[in-house]
């Protein structure tokens, strides 16, 4: 091979590798200058897409601190019947499950030997009266002693005692209703020996009915007699119903282990719809503040020790820092940087940035 033609390929290849080298170099500059240089007329803000949002326009509106609690619903009031004394059941005269009256009798027990005691004592009244008036005659004529009359009256004052005595007893056999209520099932059955620790029927008085509840300690303050609460049960078809009570007594102390008081409201319950047994939402009104500027509380963004919104202003999203004040379980009272009128952010808040380009699909007036 001759020097000419050898110092040729070597030529070639080395032009060959520093193309290799400076290519990709090129191609690069030429895809950023393309990257970076706007369409002809079009500004980098009109090209950035605008983000769909809700918003709401601030208004004064009511505002209520609400405090939450479960609850129970009771019985007004609720026993255990059973007899006063031992024997065998002659007779039940209730029907389970029905409305009772006050002193209606429901059960007896056999009193038969009681009645005969009974009859017996009675046999002796007017002989112990016939020898009280003549000892009282003869007294008046100092026929007889002071003492002989005396011991007649004495007699017959404990006849009659004796008598009181039995018929307490066959009272005992008697199973009344101490209250207005609702028996349940009983649970024994004629013919059955039962004692006072044998329960008979549960009588319940359902109307009007008590709500009670547990509130943390620092609504301690907030709820006495007088107070009116709110409370929530699941109808049949799972919607929640409301109802409304007033508070009639509270604990007299915070129960130190879960630091929460005890209260209890009382309800009407006129149609006794509602039974005993059941789980309550509770809510107590701790205070309102009237005329309050608000946004939703998902409106608020915290962000290194503050709290942002962001406000639309002419098509763009602008953060606002805020000073707060009551919160609720859904709302945020604004006490600084917003005013009546402005239109706030309500959705997509974790994608804004200040001067992004939004459009409001729905707006709300609050």
């Amino acid at each position: 091979m001759t020097k000419p033609v050898k110092w040729s390929i070597m030529g070639i290849i080395a032009l060959t590798i520093i193309g290799l080298l400076v290519y990709p170099q090129l191609k690069q500059q030429e895809n950023t200058g393309k990257a970076v240089t706007p369409a002809s007329g079009t500004s980098f803000a009109r090209q950035r897409q605008a983000l769909n949002i809700n918003a709401i326009v601030l208004r004064q509106q009511e505002l209520t601190d609400m405090g939450r609690a479960i609850g129970s619903t009771l019985p007004d009031e609720e026993v255990n019947l059973s007899f006063e004394s031992s024997g065998k059941i002659v007779a039940i005269y209730f029907k389970e499950g029905t409305h009772v009256k006050k002193g209606e009798l429901l059960a007896k027990i056999n009193d038969k030997p009681l009645q005969a005691e009974l009859k017996k004592l009675e046999a002796q009244v007017q002989l112990a009266k016939d020898r009280v008036f003549r000892q009282g005659t003869l007294l008046e004529k100092d026929a007889v002693s002071q003492e002989a009359y005396e011991q007649v009256t004495t007699e017959y004052e404990k006849l009659m005692a004796d008598i009181e005595l039995v018929k307490a007893h066959i009272a005992q056999t008697e199973l009344c209703a101490p209250f207005d209520g609702i028996v349940g099932l009983r649970l024994v059955s004629e013919g059955a020996y039962v004692t006072p620790a044998t329960v008979i029927v549960n009588l319940t008085k359902i109307s009007p009915l008590k709500i009670e509840f547990s509130i943390n300690e620092y609504y301690a303050t907030d709820v006495f007699d007088g107070t009116n609460i709110t409370f929530y049960m699941q109808n049949t078809d799972g919607k929640e119903q409301k109802y409304n009570a007033t508070v009639y007594a509270v604990e007299s102390e915070i129960e130190p282990k879960t630091h929460t008081l005890k209260a209890r409201a009382i309800f009407p319950n006129e149609n006794e719809a509602i039974k005993p047994g059941r789980y309550v939402s509770v809510e107590i009104k701790k205070r309102e503040i009237k005329n309050a500027i608000v946004v939703p509380s998902e409106a608020v963004i915290p962000e290194m020790g503050k709290s942002i919104v962001y406000k639309y202003s002419d098509g763009e999203a602008q953060p606002v820092e805020i000073i707060r004040g009551l919160r609720t379980a859904d709302m945020v009272q604004i006490l600084g940087g917003l005013q009546l009128g402005d239109t706030v952010i309500t959705t997509g808040v974790m994608q804004l940035r200040a001067g992004l380009p939004v459009i409001i699909d729905n707006l709300q007036k609050e």
